[in-house]
């Protein structure tokens, strides 16, 4: 009797504690420390949620940069059902869909001859992703400058600017915010 007396109230103890002090705690630390992180890093504009720059979302019109594909369902960059495709090199459904990917860039900018950089034909791993290469967004500097009737030194100009280097000079790679860069283009190339 004393053993099962000791081990509920050590089933109470640690649930009040980790179940309901701990969570709390951490919540609130969060909050204080890191409150634009702590709740999703949500970007706003004229006070409207346009989305997070942590979770990458769908671009199709011309004037604006591309983010890279994601393979979530039932609708893209769905941040409840986080995956990848799971989809080896030889499967013929990856052939397919990055055949769909290929030929919907070449459609909007025919005249756009160089090679299609990985990251915007292949979804990653999480499906995710807010950010694209370099070469990816230098890739689509045409056709954007192009839709919105600007020089292209201007948008490049702004690609450079929104241009995250390496952390710390050696972790990760270059990269490329995709909503944050589609809206500086809102704010400071108008057409």
């Amino acid at each position: 009797m004393v053993v099962l007396r000791t081990s509920v109230i050590a089933f109470i103890v640690f649930t009040v504690m980790l179940g309901i002090i701990y969570p709390l705690a951490m919540t609130g630390i969060a909050q204080v420390a890191f409150p634009h992180e702590a709740n999703g890093s949500i970007v706003i504009r004229d006070g409207k949620a346009v989305g997070s720059s942590l979770i990458g979302q769908p671009f199709s019109d011309p004037k604006y940069f591309w983010s890279r594909p994601s393979a979530t369902t039932p609708f893209p960059y769905n941040a409840a059902s986080s995956s990848g495709s799971n989809l080896g090199q030889n499967n013929p459904d990856l052939s397919k869909a990055i055949g769909e990917r290929v030929s919907a860039l070449r459609a909007v900018d025919p005249g756009n001859v160089e090679p299609i950089p990985f990251d915007l034909i292949t979804s990653s791993g999480s499906g995710l992703d807010p950010h694209i290469s370099p070469s990816a967004a230098l890739y689509q500097v045409k056709r954007v400058a192009r839709s919105r009737g600007v020089p292209e030194k201007d948008v490049y100009a702004l690609l450079q600017s929104h241009t995250e280097e390496r952390q710390l000079g050696l972790l990760g790679e270059a990269r490329v915010n995709v909503l944050m860069l589609n809206l500086a283009l809102d704010s400071r190339v108008q057409r």
